[in-house]
């Protein structure tokens, strides 16, 4: 086999291995919030917390995944990433012993939804800085791809899954498969070599985040959307008594995956604003789709819309990043560029649970169409700056 292929196959393993640890974060996502809603006086704001809150520790953790990644290498830094969603989901196992009040069993939720953030900024991170040293700067955007063909790919297995586990068996079975299949991820990875490092003066986090503060806003915009239909989707099927309530999570998900492999290449082939541009207009069309959606078959074509236009918004962008730093610089960008989508998503749970709490599930939805519209405005500026020939 050759150097090419193997990388490949490596990135392939990579891929499967973050699918498994992503569904930490997959499987309990649409039932926190069903959970929480049961507990007396829990309303959709605390709901939308609970759910929100790994996102902002992800953010405040990006800066030392990145470095870590840069200095140590991915390999490190994804293993490590892997060990703590083990440990962030056994400590919300112990929210189901019995016994607890529901304020005990929250502030523990929401101590392993804290500690869950850190370890997806770890293993996200040191996935790219893995896949990118492995393959090469040249097909950057097959890495982007696949990393998130990975997670939302567990998204979309993950959500209807939980959701039933949690109804049928409680939140402490739930939590404690979503401790397990980090496990197996972190056996597939054991013998993938490292990737090298890359000598190099490190400037400030915060001037790197200046660097791609447009790409960042545009990625941030475009993670709203995600967001709403991921906390409040499901809710919206059970509120409005249509059946299939994690359904639409899989839509979502089967349209990001598919977009993910289908158009993968393209970042690298024809540049990423192009690319953005058109994924943020379908995504878009689907979250006003979800907003006016008066029956299940509209709302369900509304998420496979939405999945489709999220899918090559990261990697599109991603590229572009890339582009802009030095290869020792390049998971600490990644890094901080993630972070604005995980700014938006941390935000988006308690201010639309807020939302729909006073205007219904469905505005949350025009919320997002609004904020992916927005996105599309500042990366058509971009692509015009571009085009001008300006930096």
């Amino acid at each position: 086999m050759n150097s090419e292929a193997a990388s490949l196959r490596h990135l392939g393993r990579l891929a499967m291995a973050l699918f498994l640890a992503y569904m930490a974060v997959a499987l309990p996502l649409a039932a926190i919030p069903v959970a929480v809603l049961h507990w007396s006086g829990y309303g959709n704001g605390l709901a939308g917390l609970a759910v929100g809150i790994a996102f902002f520790s992800t953010i405040l953790s990006r800066n030392h995944a990145g470095q870590m990644a840069d200095t140590k290498g991915g390999r490190p830094c994804m293993r490590t990433g892997l060990m703590v969603y083990v440990a962030a989901s056994l400590i919300c196992v112990l929210a189901a012993l019995p016994g607890l009040g529901d304020g005990s069993r929250y502030a523990i939720l929401i101590m392993g939804r804290l500690l869950l953030g850190v370890g997806e900024s770890l293993t996200i991170v040191g996935m790219l800085g893995w896949g990118i040293g492995l393959v090469g700067q040249a097909r950057a955007g097959r890495v982007l791809a696949w990393t998130g063909a990975a997670m939302y790919g567990a998204f979309a297995v993950g959500g209807p899954i939980g959701l039933a586990l949690y109804q049928q068996a409680g939140l402490g079975v739930l939590m404690g498969a979503s401790a397990l299949l980090p496990l197996v991820g972190l056996a597939l990875v054991q013998t993938i070599p490292a990737s090298p490092t890359h000598a190099g003066g490190r400037p400030p986090f915060w001037h790197v985040l200046g660097t791609i503060r447009w790409q960042g806003m545009a990625v941030a915009l475009q993670g709203v959307g995600f967001a709403a239909l991921g906390a409040f989707l499901p809710l919206r099927f059970i509120h409005a008594h249509w059946p299939g309530a994690g359904l639409g999570l899989t839509c979502f998900g089967a349209a990001f995956v598919a977009g993910r492999f289908v158009c993968g290449h393209l970042p690298d082939r024809i540049g990423g604003l192009r690319v953005a541009l058109l994924s943020l207009v379908v995504e878009a069309a689907g979250q006003y789709l979800l907003w006016i959606a008066p029956s299940p078959v509209l709302a369900l074509a509304g998420a496979l819309l939405t999945g489709a236009g999220c899918s090559m918004v990261f990697p599109a962008l991603g590229v572009e990043v890339v582009r802009l730093v030095a290869p020792a610089m390049r998971a600490t960008a990644l890094g901080g560029f993630a972070a604005f989508q995980d700014l938006a998503y941390g935000a988006t749970g308690p201010l639309a649970g807020l939302l729909a709490d006073r205007c219904g599930y469905a505005v949350v939805f025009g919320l997002g169409g609004a904020c992916a519209t927005l996105g599309a405005g500042i990366v058509l500026a971009l692509l015009a700056r571009q085009r001008g020939g300006m930096t």
